[in-house]
């Protein structure tokens, strides 16, 4: 039987990430996973098979929308759902294999299997029980479930993310309940097929917890590009007969019942932790009162020896943000000063424009007692961006009005997800706004928006 320094539960970002470090600070690592291969829910069912089919949808609508706008001429390409379906295959495979690479590489072992914590400093793996000094639970999460909305991936009508990425064809209409990141991740890829997407939405705006001025415009474009929006909206069943789906829903605001019927119905109202089977009553690990499993601010749980990170504790369900307590977990363990900070964690949405934040929204900057105020710059004063045909959309950046400390970002355009860092890098050194105002940003690029942003909170930017 095989002893260990540490045993991560979980594959994925945060788990792999966390055993990696370990091995690099030393450690002698175990990695259990019981799916047939590494990477956990983003890399296999999540992250990177939904980005491979935005990528493959957004080029289609370029041909169909922007090609002859350049000089390419031709008839519209054909899809082969098949083919669509084996690229994203393709890109998972190579990339869970990579993570199999680098196991190798840093003498991890894989033990596959599902773990159970029989006792601190116990993993029982089928019918072996190994020994470790310490566990972090990397369990990850699982989509939540509705009440009156029965999920069936094998039957391909009603479906949850995971189901969504594998249906048998690219349905005609599509019911989406849910309005937050993987609703719109997903409703946006099949409406750029083709099918006719209808969002219906508890809340009164979609992308719950967003700077407001962002929800309102990314609702706005994505309703231009034929996604229909039902807001306020309970939804109070979702039944199947002759292969089509029938949603039942309530408008809260004057409780008036509707229906409609949909080829596919996507339940995509969040998630949870995915915690079943793991034996944390048995060993004594406490949770929160939402399920998640509670942990000191060194990711502790109250049994010694025992960690847990990620989706499983609370926070944003990020796959950045597992990867940062991963890391900072395996330093503790190690001996070292692991360090988080969850006031500059990016959130990225990938529809076409893309929508990335950091730090506080406007609303919570002045909830929270500062002298604000806000910068901004729309795209249609970027040339790169226009060229690209995507200068809806502008650059929002918030900061505080004595100090000129930035304290948030929210970008929605063309490469928001890789031009946030910039700010994220920004806030992780206490610069102002006058910093990034005086930093030369190369011309022509997206980033210049974000630089007038900065410049609108001074004496004012250029290209307005």
């Amino acid at each position: 039987m095989s002893s260990y320094d540490l045993i991560v539960i979980g594959a994925g970002p945060g788990g792999y990430v966390c055993a990696i470090r370990a091995a690099q600070l030393g450690q002698k690592v175990a990695v259990v996973e019981g799916r047939g291969t590494l990477g956990g829910t983003c890399l296999n069912v999540g992250c990177i098979p939904s980005k491979a089919l935005l990528h493959a949808s957004h080029m289609y609508h370029e041909a169909g929308h922007n090609f002859e706008k350049m000089g390419l001429m031709g008839e519209l390409p054909e899809i082969d759902w098949n083919v669509m379906q084996g690229y994203k295959a393709e890109t998972v495979e190579t990339n869970t294999k990579g993570i199999e690479f680098l196991f190798k590489k840093n003498k991890i072992d894989w033990i596959k299997g599902w773990g159970v914590i029989e006792a601190p400093g116990k993993v029982k793996v089928g019918d072996t029980v190994y020994d470790t000094k310490n566990i972090v639970i990397a369990t990850g999460s699982e989509p939540s479930p509705l009440k009156g909305v029965e999920v069936d991936n094998d039957g391909g009508t009603i479906v949850d993310s995971t189901g969504a990425l594998v249906l048998a064809k690219i349905p005609e209409t599509m019911v989406v309940i849910g309005a937050g990141v993987i609703g719109l991740e997903l409703g946006s890829v099949y409406a750029r097929l083709g099918t006719k997407v209808t969002v219906i939405e508890y809340l009164d705006a979609i992308t719950p917890g967003m700077d407001a001025e962002i929800q309102k415009q990314l609702q706005r474009t994505l309703a231009k590009q034929g996604l229909d929006f039902v807001l306020g909206a309970a939804v109070q069943s979702a039944s199947v007969k002759d292969g089509k789906a029938t949603v039942t829903y309530k408008l809260r605001k004057d409780d008036s019942e509707h229906q409609i019927q949909a080829d596919v119905v996507l339940l995509a109202t969040g998630r949870r932790p995915f915690l079943n089977g793991l034996g944390l009553e048995g060993a004594g690990v406490a949770l929160t009162d939402r399920g998640q499993v509670a942990i000191d601010d060194h990711w502790r749980t109250n049994v010694p020896g025992i960690y847990a990170i990620g989706d499983a504790v609370a926070g944003p369900m990020l796959a950045h943000k597992a990867e940062d307590e991963g890391m900072a977990a395996a330093e503790v363990i190690a001996g070292k000063a692991g360090h988080v900070n969850y006031n500059v964690i990016p959130g990225v949405i990938y529809t076409i424009p893309e929508v990335a934040s950091v730090g506080l929204t406007e609303a919570a900057a002045k909830e929270s007692g500062r002298k604000v105020k806000v910068g901004k710059f729309p795209f249609m004063g970027n040339a790169r961006a226009k060229a690209m045909f995507q200068g809806d959309g502008f650059v929002k950046m918030i900061a505080d009005a004595e100090t000129d400390r930035v304290l948030g970002c929210h970008i929605i355009g063309p490469n928001a997800g890789e031009m946030i860092h910039e700010v994220c890098v920004a806030m992780e050194f206490g610069a102002s706004a006058e910093d990034i105002a005086m930093t030369c940003h190369a011309h022509p690029t997206t980033s210049e928006a974000v630089r007038e942003a900065a410049l609108a909170l001074g004496g004012g930017a250029i290209h307005v």
